[in-house]
């Protein structure tokens, strides 16, 4: 019996190797890693990440990005936990007016 043949989906920017680094940077470009996921599979702190940002990036592309992930509130755990329940408390309170 023939194994089906399935098609290769390419995406624009694959995930890496998640042991090197660059996949470190893939995940901090990525909005819905947090930095605590990043901790936990490479290693890698918050503090650990902006250095090899810094290091890896042009100048522009680095405040690009930090400004971003300081906007962010998916990057922090919490931040994002808290915006939830704003949100779901701002939906409660309209449902009854």
């Amino acid at each position: 019996m023939k194994k089906g043949h399935r098609p290769v989906t390419k995406v624009k920017n694959p995930e890496p190797n998640s042991v090197s680094p660059d996949w470190v940077v893939w995940a901090a470009w990525a909005d819905r890693i947090t930095f605590e996921e990043i901790k936990k599979r490479s290693g890698y702190s918050e503090s650990d990440v902006i250095k090899l940002m810094r290091k890896k990036l042009k100048p522009s592309s680095f405040k690009l990005w930090r400004k971003r992930a300081k906007n962010q509130s998916i990057k922090h755990r919490k931040k994002f936990e808290l915006s939830r329940k704003e949100i779901r408390r701002k939906i409660k309170k309209n449902d009854y007016i």
